[in-house]
C-alpha cells in the first residue's frame, strides 16, 4: 500500500521595498529558507494583492512611492492584527521608525542588514505566531490579575471578557509585566522580552510598544489605567485594587 504524502505548506512572506536590489536579494535569501516571497515595488501593488489575500509575514520599506510603508503598515493593522510585520528602515529614520511601531509593526531592521538577522528575526515571529494558532490552552501558564486575562499558549488577552488583539511583540512586553504585578520592568528588561535577539533597541521603541498597549485597552475601556509609568526606571503593571 503506497505511504500518504504530507504537503506542507510554505509560509507566504511578501516584501514590499522600492529598491530592486532589496528585493531581490531578500526574496532570494528567503526562498533559499523554504519561504514562499511574493515582492512588491511599492505599498500600492502590495495592498493590491493583500485586499484578495493576506500574506503569512510582510518586511516593508519606511520610504517609497505612490505608498509608503508606514500607510500600508496602517492599513495591514486595519485588517488584520496577526500578521507580523518587520520594517526596514535606515538610521537617518528614527522619527519614522517610531511611528512605525506605533502602527502596530512587531519589529525592525536598519539598513545595511544582514540577511542572516533577517531569516532569524523571521523565524522568531513565526514561531510565536504558530504558537498563539495551533497551541491549547494550558492552565499553569495562563494568567489572570483581575479584570486581564492572558493566555501564553494562544496569545489570547482579555479585558473585562473583552478581546484585545495585540501583536506578538506588543503580548511579550504585556505578559513580562503581568508576571509581576506591582513590580517595575525597566525598559532593558521589556527589551529582552519583546527584542530577544537585538540588544541595540532604543527606549523611545519601548515606549512606542507600550503606548500603543494602553490605547488598544482604552479602546475598550477608557478608564482603564493599569500600566504606570515610573519616570527614570520603566513600567509596572498596577493589579485593580481589592
Amino acid at each position: 500500500m503506497p505511504r500518504a504524502v504530507t504537503i506542507k505548506k510554505m509560509a507566504a512572506i511578501a516584501v514590499i521595498d522600492d529598491e530592486a536590489n532589496i528585493r531581490e536579494t531578500v526574496a532570494f535569501a528567503l526562498r533559499r529558507e523554504g519561504y514562499a516571497v511574493e515582492p512588491y515595488a511599492d505599498g500600492v501593488e502590495a495592498w493590491s494583492a493583500f485586499e484578495q489575500k493576506m500574506p503569512d509575514l510582510v518586511i516593508l520599506d519606511i520610504l517609497m512611492p505612490r505608498m509608503d510603508g508606514l500607510e500600508l503598515c496602517r492599513k495591514i493593522r486595519g485588517a488584520s492584527d496577526n500578521v507580523p510585520i518587520i520594517f526596514l528602515t535606515s538610521r537617518d529614520d528614527e522619527v519614522d521608525r517610531i511611528l512605525g511601531l506605533e502602527l502596530g509593526a512587531d519589529d525592525y531592521l536598519c539598513k545595511p542588514f544582514s540577511m542572516r538577522e533577517l531569516v532569524a528575526r523571521v523565524r522568531v515571529l513565526f514561531r510565536r505566531a504558530a504558537r498563539r494558532a495551533t497551541s491549547s490552552r494550558d492552565d499553569d501558564t495562563f494568567l489572570s490579575v483581575g479584570s486581564l486575562e492572558l493566555d501564553p499558549q494562544r496569545f489570547i488577552v482579555r479585558w473585562k471578557g473583552q478581546p484585545i488583539e495585540l501583536t506578538v511583540t506588543e503580548f511579550m512586553m504585556l505578559q513580562a509585566l503581568v508576571r509581576h504585578p506591582g513590580h517595575v520592568k525597566t525598559r532593558r528588561q521589556l527589551t529582552r522580552e519583546g527584542y530577544p535577539h537585538d540588544n541595540y533597541v532604543s527606549e523611545r521603541t519601548i515606549d512606542s510598544h507600550v503606548k500603543r498597549i494602553r490605547k488598544k485597552f482604552e479602546a475598550v475601556d477608557p478608564q482603564f489605567d493599569r500600566i504606570d509609568t515610573v519616570y527614570g526606571m520603566g513600567y509596572r503593571y498596577q493589579p485593580e485594587a481589592k
